[in-house]
């Protein structure tokens, strides 16, 4: 598993945690990052949801048919943010790479149908969610079709 890969398995870690103590994610970040330093990479991505948690997850609200955020399995969800926070608003991370990530992780931590449910919603905010934001689209992969098999 590559270093980033650990990371956003440590992101996800860390706001599913932190979902289920009713704490703060910053909060906990910063306990966690006390005890023992993190990948930076993690905490962008961390910082990068906390900052961005009321667009991200109402991207993930229009997008994911038939379910609402707290129907969805716990690491389902988690493992969506942390994924639309890189397809939105990181652009130096392709969206196959992005989509691809967030499949493996639920295939690994999640239910059967996972993999498809997260590639099927991802899809759609790598094709639509950045005009829904307003945001520029990613150079990197922009042009490809983001969607993956699982």
């Amino acid at each position: 598993m590559s270093a980033r890969s650990k990371a956003r398995k440590r992101a996800v870690d860390l706001i599913y945690a932190a979902e289920l103590r009713k704490v703060p994610v910053a909060d906990l970040l910063e306990e966690t990052s006390a005890e023992k330093p993190l990948n930076p990479y993690t905490v962008t991505l961390v910082e990068g949801w906390s900052e961005h948690s009321e667009e991200i997850d109402s991207l993930l609200a229009s997008f994911a048919r038939g379910w609402s955020l707290h129907r969805m399995p716990a690491v389902d969800r988690n493992v969506l943010r942390i994924a639309t926070f890189e397809l939105v608003f990181s652009a130096d991370i392709p969206d196959a790479v992005a989509i691809t990530e967030a499949v493996k992780l639920v295939g690994e931590l999640s239910t059967d149908e996972s993999p498809a449910f997260v590639n099927g919603v991802l899809a759609s905010v790598a094709r639509e969610g950045r005009n829904k934001l307003n945001q520029p689209a990613s150079s990197a992969g922009a042009d490809e079709g983001p969607e993956v098999s699982g």
